[in-house]
């Protein structure tokens, strides 16, 4: 954009309030190229009154690269997670694990006290009462959602979904969905309702996706361990080969853990399988006043 008989006044050449002072000093006659709407804009005037640094900004902007302005994206996917993924090792392999209860990882959390003793209570009382053939109810009982970290834990087979904006996870339990969205920003915790997933916002690092989640509802457990509304889940997932994916799990929680809580999920892809519709149906099902939960029986 010139000005006619000043080729000083491209704006290119506008580095310094000197340039812009010797561009507006001179009276222009007859814009051409474009420069009416710039002598439109930025007369005289609105030059002294709003100062060079106003002025320059806009009239250098030009002379910024492109990458510098937009608003930079902490990293590029590089690993591709797309698939449908099963626990590995299967926590089932064992045919007899299917008819006990599966342990929490790492053997638990580092609890304080109160909240340890009464966690290790409550997992021996539905230990025992399972050994006896009367379960307590739990979640899963009750058709809710398992809620995080427990989706990760694959009781069923997971598919994972990866666009630029978002890495979505199904579980095939229950028919669940939780959303990651990538290089978004975590709301403040006010606006932060509490939910079965809460929000998990990600970005890529290094090939591998790193992922924060707050705002999960303290009565959505994990293995019934306790928490508070200030719980965060951090993860790192990432490729371990080109058929096996992991889930590097810590579970920060001041409140309620002497320790960040520490564990890894791993799992195997299956692209045999296809994901299913999971309906709960309670029909069968007969919660007992005292917590247990047993099996209609037709008469």
């Amino acid at each position: 954009m010139r000005i006619e008989g000043r080729s000083e006044c491209a704006i290119p050449l506008l580095t310094g309030p000197q340039d812009v002072e010797r561009c507006l000093a001179v009276p222009i006659v007859k814009p051409v190229d474009g420069c009416k709407a710039w002598q439109n804009a930025w007369s005289q005037s609105m030059y002294r009154k709003s100062g060079f640094k106003v002025l320059a900004a806009v009239l250098l902007a030009p002379l910024v690269p492109l990458h510098a302005q937009a608003a930079p994206h902490r990293g590029v996917a590089t690993t591709d997670l797309n698939g449908i993924w099963e626990r590995y090792p299967d926590p089932f392999a064992d045919d007899a694990s299917v008819f006990q209860d599966l342990q929490p990882p790492e053997g638990g959390p580092d609890l304080k006290e109160p909240y340890a003793s009464e966690w290790r209570a409550q997992r021996e009382k539905r230990a025992a009462m399972l050994a006896a053939g009367t379960p307590l109810v739990d979640s899963s009982t009750l058709c809710l959602p398992e809620g995080m970290p427990t989706i990760m834990g694959a009781i069923f087979a997971i598919q994972i979904l990866q666009l630029p904006e978002q890495v979505t996870v199904l579980g095939e339990f229950l028919s669940q969905t939780r959303r990651i969205y990538i290089d978004d920003e975590m709301p403040p915790a006010d606006e932060l309702p509490p939910s079965y997933y809460g929000y998990s916002v990600g970005h890529w690092q290094d090939g591998a996706l790193l992922v924060e989640t707050r705002g999960v509802s303290p009565d959505v457990r994990f293995f019934e361990i306790p928490h508070s509304a200030d719980m965060v889940i951090r993860e790192k997932i990432y490729r371990v080969s080109n058929n096996q994916i992991a889930d590097e799990i810590v579970i920060e929680d001041p409140q309620y853990l002497n320790t960040p809580y520490r564990f890894t999920f791993g799992y195997k892809r299956n692209d045999e399988h296809r994901i299913m519709e999971y309906y709960c149906d309670q029909t069968n099902d007969v919660i007992g006043s005292d917590g247990t939960v047993s099996m209609r029986v037709d008469q």
